[in-house]
């Protein structure tokens, strides 16, 4: 029997946030998880620790960012004791050259377009404190609005050395039916055919301790729905948010999902708390999971949801 191949490490994750103190108080306080504030360039930048990896907290007007950054999740990073060598190796083309990033660390960035889109850095190893938190257990997957998932699994797999985990179709049909009732004539139902109003193809490709979930919009000759954050989602909601992510930002990073061992418990303490919730207790998700998600506005303007599975 083959080994397993081991993935790739994750370094950290950049979120882009409306305020990185606020929101490093919401995950040391609410989360239970631990903080360590890095040097870059002039800012102090907040660490999260989370499983094997953490989350950089930065603001909207951080140069480290580059032009013109949204909220939301920015960039990741691999781990690499040669920066500019591994970039090197996976034979695509990069943007700027090599600098000094967290804690002075040798970096250097990907081509987004090389990249389908996802921003992507090599780093050296940052010294992480360990987590421990009855909340989150570790990051679950990173989304990504995708346009063809197919070059994404060339990409990340065959290039950067990542990890095939899964691929799903999701989908969501829609079916009306009608019904007659007379005095005289008695009953009839009539159902008409039934309608596609949502469908994505999500690929898991696994990064360190997570996965990206790489989700590909197949219905793209169905209209979007305007954006909802008062009402539970559903798999025609999910496909609309990617369908609108694509059409205003391009492929790219979307959301961010943590690992929790009790989705109704977590979603019901983080409302008692005061978080606005999208969803306040689990829903089918990906992977035979239950799945949560919060407002985007409550933590900073990153979009997250918890996610409760078995590991297979």
């Amino acid at each position: 029997m083959l080994a397993q191949q081991k993935a790739t490490d994750l370094a950290y994750l950049a979120l882009v946030v409306d305020d990185p103190e606020k929101s490093a108080e919401h995950f040391e306080k609410d989360f239970g998880l631990p903080r360590r504030d890095f040097k870059c360039g002039a800012s102090s930048v907040p660490l999260i620790s989370v499983g094997a990896t953490a989350m950089a907290l930065f603001g909207p007007a951080d140069p480290f960012l580059g032009p013109n950054p949204k909220k939301g999740v920015h960039h990741l990073a691999l781990c690499a004791a040669d920066p500019q060598a591994a970039a090197g190796a996976t034979g695509l083309p990069t943007t700027g050259n090599l600098s000094k990033g967290l804690d002075g660390k040798a970096q250097i960035s990907l081509d987004r377009e090389a990249t389908n889109g996802v921003r992507v850095r090599f780093t050296e190893p940052l010294d992480l404190a360990p987590p421990r938190s009855d909340l989150v257990e570790r990051i679950d997957h990173i989304g990504v609005a995708s346009a063809d998932n197919r070059a994404a699994r060339a990409t990340f797999i065959d290039r950067l050395g990542c990890v095939y985990e899964s691929q799903q179709t999701d989908s969501e049909v829609e079916t009306i039916s009608e019904n007659f009732t007379s005095d005289t004539h008695r009953y009839i139902f009539h159902t008409r055919p039934s309608r596609l109003v949502g469908s994505m193809r999500v690929t898991f490709i696994t990064v360190g301790d997570c996965e990206l979930e790489f989700l590909q919009d197949l219905t793209a000759d169905v209209g979007a729905d305007a954006a909802r954050h008062d009402a539970a989602g559903d798999t025609r909601a999910d496909r609309s948010a990617i369908a609108r992510h694509i059409a205003s930002r391009g492929a790219g990073l979307h959301h961010l999902a943590f690992k929790t061992p009790d989705i109704d418990a977590t979603l019901g303490r983080l409302g008692r708390t005061g978080y606005r919730l999208i969803d306040k207790t689990g829903r089918p998700g990906s992977r035979r999971a239950r799945i949560g998600f919060l407002h985007p506005a409550a933590l900073g303007g990153v979009l997250v949801h918890f996610v409760e599975r078995e590991e297979i």
